[in-house]
């Protein structure tokens, strides 16, 4: 098993050493660990008492923090911490070439430093970029694109048509381009409107697992640069998400939503169709909006409102209901 001094740590995160130099870690653990062979942080002296409170072998704290355990002292714990973190990454073995249980259209265009897995689907039209990396049970649908260094893990489905940027990741299960909910009512029936359009993904976008994006009705669903959806979030068609915002799990966005950079939604939180949220707002989890919110703040509440308002709210109904 692969282990580390607090020595050789230090130089790699390039931090300080606090004390045992010679003492040896061999992979992350939580401030509540009992592992001796675990390395934790503690960001400040909540959770170094947690930590000295049980029995992780060592610990990474910030600058003029002392403490009895072996120690890091760094001027970012958590920092020195992520970088450990990436240190114990388990590399994915996925070796170059196409598995010969894959069924690749003859037209595909796989660049030949991509990995393409058993039981891979490529459909006629696809282009797969340098470096990525396909694993088993992936359906890439006709014309779809997938830019170098994505990887696209287990029983991921990409619909016809879609377009994913470079060095993306999409976790196990989601479904990117299928149709999005258009349906009107004739006076007999709910008739289908086709969706006909695509779904374009940026660079640097990680997908979560059982994430479902929809392709346009027309145009395009479009994820920007940098943008993190968590496990089980519903992005409607047309819906336009702006470059590094974080959506986080059970959450949903209506078709045709626009959403700026940098906004950030709580977890069960939810957008209603053709809403415009500002740049930089953040939605609490729990909290949804089918009006616009047009200036970057906190909002909190069903309807959301700015973030004070709605915790005075929140606190006087439960008195509201006593007195009723």
């Amino acid at each position: 098993m692969t282990g580390w001094t607090l020595a050789e740590l230090a130089e790699l995160l390039e931090v300080s050493v606090g004390s045992a130099p010679e003492y040896v870690v061999r992979h992350p653990v939580p401030a509540d660990s009992d592992d001796p062979d675990g390395l934790t942080f503690a960001g400040d002296a909540k959770y170094l008492r947690i930590v000295e409170a049980h029995g992780a072998g060592a610990v990474i704290v910030p600058t003029g923090t002392t403490t009895d355990r072996p120690h890091l002292v760094a001027a970012d714990p958590r920092l020195a911490f992520e970088t450990f973190l990436a240190m114990c990454r388990r590399p994915l073995r996925a070796p170059a070439g196409v598995h010969p249980a894959a069924i690749v259209a003859p037209d595909a265009d796989i660049h030949p430093t991509a990995s393409i897995g058993p039981y891979v689907v490529i459909e006629p039209g696809v282009r797969i970029g340098a470096g990525a990396k396909l694993l088993a049970h992936v359906y890439i649908g006709a014309d779809c694109v997938v830019g170098p260094g994505t990887v696209i893990h287990p029983h991921v489905t990409l619909y016809p048509d879609v377009v994913v940027g470079a060095r993306c990741i999409l976790h196990a299960g989601a479904v990117i381009g299928a149709d999005g909910f258009g349906f009107r009512w004739d006076g007999q029936v709910q008739r289908k409107v086709e969706q006909v359009g695509r779904v374009v993904i940026g660079d640097d976008v990680e997908i979560g697992a059982g994430t479902a994006i929809d392709r346009a009705t027309a145009g395009a669903t479009v994820i920007g640069d940098g943008v993190k959806l968590d496990n089980q979030v519903q992005i409607g068609h047309n819906a336009r998400i702006g470059a590094q915002t974080v959506i986080c799990g059970q959450s949903a966005v209506g078709g045709s939503a626009v959403l700026g950079e940098r906004v950030t939604m709580g977890g069960q939180s939810g957008v209603g169709d053709h809403v415009q949220i500002a740049a930089g707002a953040t939605l609490a989890a729990n909290t949804s909006t089918v009006r616009d919110l047009p200036t970057a703040q906190v909002y909190y509440g069903t309807p959301a409102r700015p973030l004070a308002e709605g915790l005075r709210i929140a606190a006087r109904l439960p008195r509201l209901v006593r007195d009723a």
